[in-house]
């Protein structure tokens, strides 16, 4: 199993500050009862005032109080599904992501867990949580994408829910898949 964790690409200093409102998210992995590595993804509610439906990474907007994206990250994914702050090893960061139609760099975290978590979705920003393999998810064959003005939009058919747009990069760029 180590050698999954071995080929991920993050790096260990925050990207600087683009000038452009920030968001950060946590793309929380753990290792399965089996030694299998899986990841923490959450579909978001069609009431959403923002990317309503979407499959995502738990994350949003900072609080003033937040000390930075790790901050923010950690206290979103407490607020959506319960994540212990205390229990996530932070790895370091991948690099920002523009949501295009909102003008919105988010900042991902990547995070270990040290078990298998016990989940508690929060029903206004979540109605369902996925724990997808990391194996299948970097499976470039289970992809596709479209070609959107010139822009490669990546597309992930995850339990009958689509993992696409900005998630679905971070996922690509964090197991060093194409992005481009």
């Amino acid at each position: 199993m180590r050698r999954v964790w071995d080929r991920l690409v993050y790096r260990s200093e925050p990207p600087a500050p683009s000038g452009y409102p920030q968001a950060a998210v946590l793309a929380a992995l753990y290792e399965d009862d089996s030694g299998r590595m899986r990841m923490v993804l959450t579909k978001r509610p069609d009431t959403m005032p923002t990317h309503a439906g979407h499959v995502a990474f738990p994350g949003g907007r900072p609080d003033p109080g937040d000390a930075g994206p790790v901050d923010t990250a950690l206290r979103e994914a407490e607020e959506e599904v319960g994540i212990d702050p205390r229990t996530v090893e932070v790895l370091g960061f991948l690099p920002e992501v523009n949501t295009v139609s909102y003008s919105l760099m988010v900042v991902p975290v990547v995070g270990r867990l040290p078990a298998p978590p016990l989940l508690v979705p929060d029903e206004r920003e979540v109605v369902r949580v996925y724990h997808p393999l990391v194996t299948d998810l970097a499976d470039d064959g289970r992809w596709r994408f479209e070609d959107w003005k010139g822009r490669k939009v990546w597309f992930y058919d995850l339990e009958g829910d689509m993992l696409w747009g900005a998630t679905a990069w971070m996922i690509r760029n964090l197991l060093g898949l194409e992005v481009a």
